[in-house]
């Protein structure tokens, strides 16, 4: 049995709202656990389905997982019993690329399957290969990754893109090598940063976090530690949206607000004023919702970029957001080739969007959303996306393959009624 969201619209968000810990942070973070022999203890891990699908591939290497009953994870990879990652469990998560760089470190040999998760698009994996190549690792990629190391070595590696997951790869696949190792077009969001402070924690040689360039000095050997995961700022920015085209007022507790300059000034682009009162980000009611036109009253344009600029896994929750919006945007999802071909769904429920082409939409709103329709989330953000749409929309919405959403936002639809939403999770036959 699967389960579907019934959702009933048109009903104010008001309250207050904890936001859980970052999912592209604690994937990463399991990932590098595999680095040491000694247990860690990861607080504010959220119990998402890829979590748990994590869990199930760090217990199939001989580690062990437990979760903790103040929301936090043990893990302890003693004894690593195998270097082949399941591929049924691979398949189930773009993340499980990141065991790569750690099983290499550890153990100098991992199998693992092509990468899954979200179709949204072309996803490059060219990054990930040549950094671990350069720090010595021999790859075989004709079927899935059989990759091999006869001892890392440090290097000086240029990253062709800003890949977060190359980032990532390259960092924990260093911090056991031997020797110096640079990795300049570094990533640096939030979760990068996390994750090298979390292995600096545990005795990791690390400098330049949350820049560009990251150096490291291999170590001979991690130790075990506890470390605490921060926000995520997308399920942040995904309740601004929800408080916002419902016409709420919502208090966003814990929202790590220093990560947050690019987003909140993105969604003033769209009339959308935020307070920051210590770590809380609250969103008053009856905002503005007007598109602010670049000057000589151009139509403006959002865009995706690497961080600290507007992420693309909010892009999704500005496209709802804008069809509430007085005015026209244009949104340029640069990354993925694919995000945007939910934007249908929005217009099946009287969203106006012209798609220009896979990675540019055009939106003049406000339009009024209308329920009475039964829709599909295909991924973890457009299907977060859908279901704020129904929010806000006249009538009653279904939305069917919710694992998606699952996979990505821990207790959703309580939180959402916690605020004042009519949602309802209800079985459905596959």
């Amino acid at each position: 049995m699967a389960d579907q969201f019934v959702i009933e619209g048109g009903h104010k968000l008001n309250g207050t709202v904890e936001i859980g810990g970052n999912k592209n942070a604690v994937l990463k973070l399991m990932a590098a656990c595999l680095l040491t022999d000694q247990p860690v203890t990861l607080f504010n891990a959220p119990d998402i389905v890829d979590v748990q699908v994590m869990s199930a591939i760090l217990r199939q290497l001989g580690a062990t997982v437990d979760r903790l009953p103040s929301g936090g994870l043990r893990i302890e990879a003693r004894h690593i019993t195998t270097h082949v990652i399941d591929p049924t469990l691979a398949k189930k998560m773009r993340a499980s690329l990141v065991l790569a760089g750690p099983m290499l470190g550890r153990v100098g040999a991992v199998e693992l399957a092509l990468p899954g998760g979200d179709q949204i698009g072309t996803r490059r994996v060219d990054s990930h290969v040549l950094a671990l190549q350069a720090l010595g690792a021999s790859i075989d990629y004709s079927h899935g990754f059989r990759m091999n190391a006869d001892g890392l070595h440090g290097a000086n590696i240029f990253l062709d893109e800003a890949s977060v997951t190359a980032t990532e790869n390259a960092v924990m696949a260093a911090v056991l090598a031997t020797g110096r190792s640079m990795i300049r077009n570094a990533a640096s969001e939030p979760h990068v940063q996390d994750l090298c402070n979390f292995l600096v924690t545990l005795g990791a040689h690390i400098d330049g976090i949350g820049t560009n360039q990251i150096t490291i000095e291999g170590v001979d050997k991690l130790h075990g530690g506890e470390f605490r995961i921060g926000a995520d700022f997308i399920e942040v920015g995904s309740f601004i949206g929800a408080a916002a085209v419902t016409n709420g007022e919502v208090r966003i507790k814990n929202a790590d607000p220093q990560h947050m300059d690019m987003i909140l000034h993105t969604f003033g682009k769209l009339g959308i004023h935020c307070e920051v009162d210590g770590q809380d980000v609250l969103v008053p009611r009856n905002q503005r919702l007007q598109i602010q036109p670049d000057l000589g009253n151009r139509v403006p344009t959002i865009k995706s970029q690497p961080w600290p600029a507007f992420p693309t896994d909010l892009m999704s929750v500005a496209i709802l957001v804008a069809t509430q919006c007085a005015g026209a945007v244009l949104i340029h999802e640069w990354m993925y080739d694919a995000r945007l071909y939910f934007t249908d769904k929005l217009v099946t429920m009287g969203a106006r969007i012209v798609q220009c082409d896979p990675h540019r939409v055009l939106i003049q709103g406000p339009a009024a959303l209308h329920g009475g329709v039964t829709i599909s989330s295909p991924d973890i953000r457009a299907g977060i996306t859908l279901l704020l749409a129904a929010l806000c929309a006249n009538g009653t919405t279904t939305i069917r393959n919710i694992h998606h959403i699952d996979r990505g936002y821990e207790r959703i639809e309580e939180k959402l009624k916690a605020l004042g939403a009519h949602i309802k999770r209800v079985p459905v036959e596959d």
